[in-house]
């Protein structure tokens, strides 16, 4: 892999420490004398981080040895006091701890996943939710999540795709800076802030196969204009933190990658953090064949620039004796350890090392709970609706399905401190919502997995006496998330066979999917008078979803990822290439004549037994009213190199409810060096427009946002014609605007 921008000599000032970031005088100051104060073993402690295990003699002994930098997964506040006072009471040079813990989408009040906030496309409610983890989880004296991850998604069988914000660098960056802004706050000083760890650094998303830990093999061009540009929008955030993924790229593990850690990160973004690596993620690198052993490995992960080895013990275990055999230099190590004592002190913990007792366990707080139902609903994504919503019946409603009550499952994955015995389920929102007299409830299946048809027959008979069935199908939480990829993403168990058994008992069916990742849904769209997509969404998911389907809160949410027809379309986003042979016309398997000649589908790119389009598009999503967008207008339609595109669109509300629609703003630039996306997403606003109110939105769009990176590696913004559409998903139909770069 080469970055061509790094050149020999700038990383060799990364390495040695010359190139020194920005901080006050004064906490530089404070670190040089610590530094100059240690010994190499306190240094090479400070890079030790450990899963805390409770207050016990073999951890406060290595906290008094000065062994351990940092603790994750401790969460009782007296066990952290108590492990802090250790740390800096009894030891030399007294030092806290950072206490971290995997604060993903909530602590105690869960919001929707990640991949669910992000259909909400409105970065405002990605901070608001990190706002609120930051405050419950430093209640319980975590310090530092690692959260939140932004790497691009293009394949659903991946399951940590969850974690993430979906398909598009755009979008993306938006939500990661959002979501980085919400945890640290304005000063991250304050004793209810985390520092944001943004993960995984890079390109792990694009994992072969959407297998996870895989291999990936990313061209230079596709890892600067897709998978990096998050990072660079999280860093410019102020992330105090980055976590090197487990994958290698093009051969290279990104826990021993200079170029990308030492040479990007730091080199051209100018970066000044604390670079943790993944779990064991350094010694890792043995069995990817890149370390021959441990000790090697530590002085590849040294030497590239991770400060912080999670649970490897490579460091703590070979460090002292790389230094002292000059493998690995003594400035090295000063550098690594001079990044963790500059997050300490930006967490103010130098000053502020405990947690207060008058605000531990700060939980689920009226307006903490009212913020994750409102997320949970901006979330929920309509895909299909004949009519039926929102749901206007006085009669009796059969509620059916392995997620109609599943408080556990309902949270999704990276849930640890998730307490069912305070999520509200749909069905108990229903009950609450209708009566309990007007809603008839039987599961049908016990999970999502259940393949046991036995309960069918009773579960039809009873649809049969209700006016409208409420299918809640979908994901338990443990079949998305880290090592949960799926080669199959279709509906787990019986879950489509109940649908078809459902169907005949005659009554209008509203389904609504509560799942970890897209879903194939093609038969499941089509036996379905409504269908209502909803990631896994968190405390409030079932008063959310009931208002939804009630009509008390129109659904505004959109894709942030393309769904499929079928598992074989993936990877499947909007922003292709167009290919030399682009879809004019399409024969699918059905329609070919027997023994028809080798040319007779026309021979364009498209799958025979799918097409080409996916089930439902990136950006889509359906309302209870109705939008019209004008056409796009430009201030001008020359912009020069250095100049800005200003677009002016106005969006109408043309239906009778009140409703909210995300514009969105799609670029395709016709002819370049390198050929093209055929749309690119460059700008979004979600708007609220009352029954036929108006709103005019403009755009800024810098013209750099509107380059790319050539085979070199090096931004170019070339001259030339662009296309332009404003409209509310990617698959616009409209005629495109013209413009140019002169």
């Amino acid at each position: 892999m080469k970055f061509k921008l790094l050149t020999a000599a700038f990383a060799a000032l990364a390495i040695t420490g010359s190139v020194r970031a920005a901080e006050s005088p004064e906490v530089e100051a404070r670190i040089d004398e610590l530094i100059s104060q240690m010994t190499l073993a306190e240094k090479v402690g400070q890079l030790n981080q450990l899963s805390g295990y409770g207050y016990n003699p073999d951890m406060v002994g290595q906290i008094r040895a000065g062994m351990v930098g940092s603790l994750l997964n401790e969460v009782d506040p007296e066990v952290v006091n108590a492990l802090q006072r250790e740390a800096v009471e009894n030891t030399r040079l007294h030092i806290p701890l950072i206490f971290a813990r995997d604060v993903i989408h909530g602590f105690k009040t869960m919001f929707p996943i990640p991949i669910g906030q992000s259909a909400t496309w409105d970065p405002a409610i990605v901070e608001q939710g990190a706002r609120i983890a930051a405050d419950e989880a430093s209640s319980a004296g975590i310090r530092w999540t690692f959260s939140p991850m932004v790497d691009i998604a293009r394949d659903a069988r991946w399951g940590r795709l969850a974690e993430g914000y979906g398909e598009d660098p755009c979008l993306t960056a938006a939500m990661g800076a959002a979501a980085v802004r919400g945890y640290q706050g304005d000063d991250l000083s304050r004793p209810n802030t985390m520092a944001a760890c943004v993960k995984h650094f890079a390109g792990y998303g694009a994992s072969e196969g959407g297998r996870d830990y895989n291999t990936t093999w990313i061209p230079e061009p596709l890892l600067r204009d897709v998978y990096l540009p998050p990072f660079k929008a999280s860093a410019d955030a102020g992330a105090a933190s980055f976590m090197c993924s487990f994958n290698d790229i093009n051969g290279v593990p990104s826990s021993g990658n200079t170029e990308l850690l030492r040479g990007i990160l730091r080199g051209e973004w100018g970066w000044d953090g604390l670079m943790v690596s993944d779990w064991n993620s350094i010694g890792e690198m043995v069995n990817h064949g890149f370390a021959a052993d441990k000790r090697a490995a530590a002085a590849l992960g040294a030497s590239a620039g991770v400060d912080m080895d999670m649970e490897a013990h490579c460091y703590a275990a070979h460090l002292a004796d790389l230094v002292e055999k000059g493998e690995v230099s003594v400035a090295t190590i000063d550098e690594l350890v001079r990044n963790v004592l500059r997050m300490k002190f930006r967490l103010g913990l130098f000053d502020n090392p405990y947690v207060d007792a008058a605000s531990m366990r700060r939980f689920y707080a009226a307006e903490s709970l009212e913020a994750a139902r409102r997320a949970a609903e901006e979330s929920a994504v309509l895909l299909v609706n004949n009519g039926i919503l929102p749901l206007a019946t006085t009669g009796k409603i059969f509620v059916t399905g392995p997620m109609a009550d599943a408080a556990h499952d309902q949270s999704g994955t990276w849930s640890f401190d998730m307490e069912k015995s305070h999520t509200v389920t749909p069905l108990a929102a229903l009950r609450d919502m209708y009566g309990a007299d007007n809603i008839i409830y039987l599961p049908g299946l016990a999970y999502s997995r259940d393949r046991d048809t036995s309960k069918f027959d009773e579960a039809v008979a009873a649809a049969r006496g209700a006016d409208v069935i409420l299918y809640f199908a979908g994901e338990e939480a443990v079949l998305s998330g880290e090592a949960h990829c799926r080669a199959d993403i279709s509906l787990p168990g019986a879950q489509t066979a109940y649908l078809r058994a459902l169907k005949a008992a005659g009554k209008p069916i509203v389904t609504t999917v509560i799942a970890g990742r897209p879903l194939t849904l093609p038969e499941e769209s089509g036996l379905s008078d409504a269908l209502l997509f909803s990631f896994h969404p968190g405390t409030m998911g079932g008063p959310a979803l009931a208002n939804v389907i009630s009509g008390r809160v129109a659904p505004g949410g959109k894709l942030p990822m393309s769904f499929p027809r079928m598992v074989g379309q993936v990877p499947m986003y909007y922003s292709v290439k167009n290919t030399g042979r682009p879809t004019y016309s399409m024969t699918l398997i059905d329609d070919i004549p027997l023994e028809a000649g080798q040319t007779s589908t026309g021979c364009t790119t498209y799958w025979l037994d799918a097409g080409l389009a996916p089930l439902y598009p990136f950006g889509y999503g359906l309302s209870y009213t109705t939008f019209e967008y004008s056409e796009p207008a430009l201030a001008s339609s020359e912009i020069a190199a250095d100049g800005t595109l200003t677009v002016s669109c106005t969006v109408t509300n043309t239906g009778d409810r009140a409703g909210s629609d995300v514009a969105q703003l799609y670029v395709r630039d016709l002819v370049a060096s390198l050929a093209r996306p055929v749309k690119e997403l460059k700008g979004f606003e979600k708007v609220t427009l009352a029954p036929g109110e108006s709103r005019r939105l403009t755009f800024n769009i810098p013209a750099s946002d509107l380059g790319f990176h050539n085979l070199k590696g090096e931004k170019v913004i070339e001259p030339g014609e662009f296309h332009l559409w404003v409209d509310n998903s990617s698959d616009c139909k409209k005629q495109p605007v013209k413009f140019s770069i002169i």
